[in-house]
This record gives structure tokens, C-alpha cells and sequence, in this order.
């Protein structure tokens, strides 16, 4: 070819390779784009059918997420539905609406929702209600006789032993189970007895007195 021809020819008749080069990645990467958009779109509707799958499937399993018990709280008995994971507390506030037991911590530390267990005290809200069947569960709702209350809730209130009230029901039935073995505890017995509980309000020295003052009244017969 003359060196005027070469300077003639027509570009077209030739593809730049650079070109088909340039146009085939910029397609390849719009069609990774659209397939991306594609997964990202689909991917988290897949997972979640897939974990709603696995919950029915765990839901269908009898037993495992609901179970029918009996509870003998205070001398009667209940039967209850409730979930395999419920706590005692909750048994006992939400669904049989027994409320003398506080939940304030929840963990199992400040001894507001002790409630007593075949005689033992017990934290509720860190014992499920399964472990409490074929028991005998006290609340301070039964420890009165009728219009008798129970020495030791007649001494909380002579000694003034109660502030702002949601710790008094745990210290109460702490300080009976105490005096139901021990009737002529000393101070350093009683700060014991009840150390499993906290008051924030700070009326120790008064729940003390109290418990000593009941450990008299029950000693006397009251």
C-alpha cells in the first residue's frame, strides 16, 4: 500500500481495538452492576424467609415455646399456660396477677422479688415457673390470717421499717423465713438473714429492729 492510500483509508473499515476493548468492559460492568443490584435485592428476602421458616417450624414443636402447669402459691393451687422461658415473677405478676413480688433488677441482686419456696427464700425473677411445680410458693399476699397480719408484717410497721415500699415485700418474708428457723436471732444474725436484700432508701437500722421486734412477738406466741 503507497504511503498516499495509507493516509486515505478509511477508519471504519478497520475496528479499534481499544475500542471493542473499552466498550465490551463498560457492558461487562453494567451487567455485574444490574446483577449485583439483583442479589442485594433478593438476598435479604431469602434470609428472611428462611428465619421465619426455622420460628414456625420451632412454634409448631408442642412443648417448646408453651406448656400447661400447676403452681401451689399460698395454699391454692393454679393451672397456668405459659412459655417454657417464664420466670416465676412473671408467672406470678402478668398472668395470676399476684404483684406482692417486685421485679427491679431482674437479675437476681436486690432481693424485691423474693417470694418463698417449700420454706426457702428465692429470687423469682431468676427462678422459671417450671422449677417451681410440686412446690409450696409463698407470697407475702398469704402471709396474713384474714384481717391478722403476720408478726413480722405488724413489726415493719411499729418500727416505721418501710420507705418508698418496693423492697419491704422481699425483706418481709426474708426476715420470716429467718425467724421460722431461728426465733432469738442476734443483729449480726438478722443482717444475715435479710442480706440478700437492698433497700435504697436506706432503712436498715429500722428493718432490723423490726425483725428483732417480730423475733419477740412470735417467741411470746403472737
Amino acid at each position: 500500500m503507497s504511503e498516499d492510500q495509507h493516509l486515505h483509508s478509511d477508519p471504519q473499515e478497520t475496528p479499534s481495538t481499544e475500542t471493542t476493548d473499552l466498550s465490551l468492559s463498560r457492558r461487562g460492568f453494567l451487567k455485574g452492576m444490574g446483577t449485583g443490584a439483583v442479589t442485594a435485592a433478593v438476598a435479604p428476602a431469602i434470609f428472611v424467609n428462611q428465619a421465619e421458616a426455622k420460628q414456625q417450624s420451632i412454634t409448631e414443636l408442642p412443648g417448646v415455646t408453651d406448656t400447661r402447669i400447676q403452681l401451689r402459691i399460698n395454699g391454692q393451687t393454679h393451672t397456668v399456660d405459659i412459655e417454657a422461658r417464664a420466670t416465676l415473677a412473671s408467672v406470678l405478676r402478668d398472668q395470676l396477677e399476684i404483684t406482692g413480688a417486685k421485679v427491679v433488677c431482674d437479675r437476681g441482686e436486690c432481693g424485691a422479688c423474693t417470694v418463698m419456696v417449700d420454706g426457702r427464700t428465692a429470687y423469682s425473677c431468676t427462678m422459671l415457673a417450671l422449677d417451681a411445680q410440686d412446690k409450696e410458693i409463698s407470697t407475702i399476699e398469704g402471709l396474713a390470717d384474714g384481717d391478722k397480719l403476720h408478726p413480722v408484717q405488724e413489726a415493719f410497721i411499729e418500727k416505721d421499717a418501710l420507705m418508698c415500699g418496693f423492697c419491704t415485700p422481699g425483706f418481709v418474708l426474708s426476715t420470716k423465713a429467718l425467724l421460722d428457723k431461728n426465733n432469738n436471732p442476734t443483729l449480726e444474725e438478722v443482717k444475715r438473714g435479710v442480706s440478700g436484700n437492698i433497700c435504697r432508701c436506706g432503712t436498715y437500722p429500722r428493718v432490723f429492729e423490726a425483725a428483732l421486734a417480730a423475733a419477740q412477738k412470735m417467741r411470746n406466741g403472737g
